[in-house]
């Protein structure tokens, strides 16, 4: 019996640190989150931005872009005038690549650039990610319950002022200890669910803001699997240049969730 729980526990170890060297790969790519250098918030006047070619302005309903000339490429062609960039609200950007630079556009709010640069200090510095020793305890089951309907739920952002709305198609319940606890589930990758949370350890080994937890698309009976060894760091932890949300009203656990990623060395 005892080999067979050492031999789970060393499988279970194995696929974690895949999981984690795949998770730090993708960090470090040189056009990700590390790679930030700036945000701007555009303008009703059309204006240029230090090291950026043309002008950008935004209206009531999109972004805008003229190169003036300049040499750009957007979804892989030559931007030869201007182009216009309507994006959904608290939804994926596009990106105007410029010489060794991508451009991102997104709306958040208003609409916002940013650039994403290879020679970035914080991507040339990046360590890894300090992480909590995978440990089995930390999988837990749990029921998803969907709603009547998918509400639109508001929610903060790390930049005041600032709100972002998502769709929670319901929430998931599962027990810690002798305690039920409840969690707002945002829609996800593949038909899963996207939970942010916050727990005791936040603001001391883990980051204060948020962390989020990828769920696999609930089985045919609403379970679900809540690996928290897997909670990872939104984009905010490693950059000022994101506006990552805040997790929904009463997504705080009421207890120490010491498993998942911890404050990263850029903030400690």
């Amino acid at each position: 019996m005892g080999s067979a729980v050492a031999e789970q526990a060393q499988g279970f170890a194995r696929q974690w640190q895949e999981w984690k060297d795949e998770r730090e790969r993708l960090l470090a790519d040189p056009h990700g989150w590390l790679a930030l250098v700036s945000l701007d918030w555009l303008e009703d006047a059309p204006r240029a931005y230090p090291g950026l070619p043309g002008v950008w302005w935004q209206d009531a309903d999109a972004a805008h872009f003229d190169p003036q000339g300049a040499q750009a490429v957007h979804d892989g062609a030559p931007v030869t005038g201007p182009v216009r960039f309507d994006l959904v609200q608290s939804g994926p950007g596009t990106r105007v690549v410029v010489g060794d630079v991508e451009v991102e556009v997104a709306r958040r709010g208003g609409y916002l650039i940013r650039v994403h640069d290879p020679a970035a200090p914080a991507l040339a510095g990046f360590r890894g990610v300090p992480s909590y020793e995978p440990r089995l305890e930390w999988v837990l089951t749990g029921t998803f319950e969907p709603f009547d309907e998918p509400r639109p739920t508001t929610v903060g952002a790390v930049v005041e002022g600032l709100s972002h709305v998502y769709t929670a198609p319901g929430v998931v319940r599962f027990r810690h200890g002798a305690q039920e606890h409840v969690l707002t589930a945002f829609n996800g990758k593949d038909g899963g669910l996207s939970i942010l949370f916050t727990d005791g350890t936040s603001g001391v080994t883990t980051y204060a803001a948020n962390r989020s937890l990828a769920v696999a698309a609930p089985s045919a009976d609403g379970e679900v699997v809540l690996d928290f060894t897997r909670a990872v760091n939104l984009p905010c932890a490693f950059t000022d240049y994101a506006t990552c949300p805040l997790p929904p009203e009463g997504n705080r656990l009421p207890f120490d969730v010491e498993a998942g990623e911890k404050i990263p060395h850029e903030r400690s």
